[in-house]
């Protein structure tokens, strides 16, 4: 497995370790050695280092929680305008017994599928396929949308602008808007963009501990602002982008914990811990009227956020 750059003071212990698994070797305390050092770099992760661990390749995707947390999933293509954007998945499934709409973002796992994907950037028929899906599950089919965000945001392209990128993102959002059903969102990885905005409105959006959401990559905000990538790390802490800021700013609504040394190393538990959430939070939103539902929706919009005049 790909150890982090802030992951150095393990990187030789957790090679010891792997090595002697496969070896069939005594461990020798190793694990226990191992998992402490784990927990005390975990214990000092900065904002940018949050961003590396979003971005783990080995990090479960929404394709993943797909595959494992929801049952006879059959998946729909298309936009109904010539195209399906293979970025993003979609179609019914049943979650613990009930019929939902999922609709997630998708990266691919090797380079094969990374390029089929285009890396998890959304082109116009994938917004318009989200909005398409939310319809169908909103006025059809009467079920609960949820949404899996692992995104570093739309395509950006002379091509993607003149098939209207910008009317399909906003037909996502207002599909998401105004659904008259319950929809319940988590960030599961990277949420940059206009992209992951596109999935996560929604009446709770949660987000895992080591996820984080942006308007745009620290990488890209540093670009534009000093034509260099050198401030990426002071940039990450100002946009305040990580679980625990956004939940004190009311941009999020739950944070889904992870281990320390995140999902990449403990992909069942944060499976377990997604699927308890997501299962409380649609017990709690299936409570409420819809009118009410879709008032507080907006309402909630509209007040996410800390403003200082």
């Amino acid at each position: 497995m790909k150890t982090l750059p802030f992951e150095k003071p393990i990187e030789i212990l957790y090679k010891e370790l792997k090595r002697r698994e496969s070896k069939g070797y005594a461990l020798m305390g190793l694990d226990e050695l191992v998992e402490k050092q784990i927990e005390e770099v975990y214990k000092h992760i900065t904002p940018y280092d949050i961003v590396l661990v979003a971005r783990h390749p080995d990090r479960p995707q929404p394709q993943d929680y797909i595959e494992k947390l929801f049952t006879n999933f059959t998946e729909l293509h298309g936009d109904r305008s010539g195209e399906d954007d293979a970025s993003i998945i979609g179609g019914t499934a049943f979650f613990n017994g009930n019929p939902v709409m999922v609709i997630g973002t998708r990266k691919g796992h090797d380079v094969k599928e990374t390029l089929r994907y285009h890396s998890g950037m959304v082109k116009p028929s994938g917004f318009r396929k989200i909005a398409r899906l939310t319809r169908l599950a909103s006025d059809t089919l009467h079920i609960p949308i949820i949404t899996l965000v692992d995104t570093p945001g739309a395509m950006v392209s002379a091509e993607t602008e003149v098939n209207g990128q910008v009317s399909a993102i906003y037909s996502a959002i207002s599909a998401l808007l105004d659904a008259n059903v319950p929809v319940i969102s988590v960030i599961t990885g990277e949420g940059e963009s206009l992209a992951a905005l596109s999935l996560t409105i929604s009446d709770r959006l949660l987000m895992l501990k080591y996820a984080f959401f942006a308007v745009l990559s620290p990488e890209a905000a540093s670009s534009v602002l000093f034509k260099n990538l050198d401030k990426k790390r002071e940039i990450a802490k100002e946009l305040h982008i990580t679980a625990d800021e956004l939940l004190g700013m009311n941009i999020i609504d739950r944070i889904i914990e992870e281990p320390a040394g995140a999902a990449h190393r403990f992909p069942d538990i944060v499976m377990k811990n997604v699927k308890e959430a997501l299962a409380e939070e649609l017990e709690f939103v299936s409570k409420e009227k819809i009118d009410v539902l879709k008032r507080k929706r907006r309402e909630k919009i509209r007040k996410a956020g800390v403003y200082s005049e």
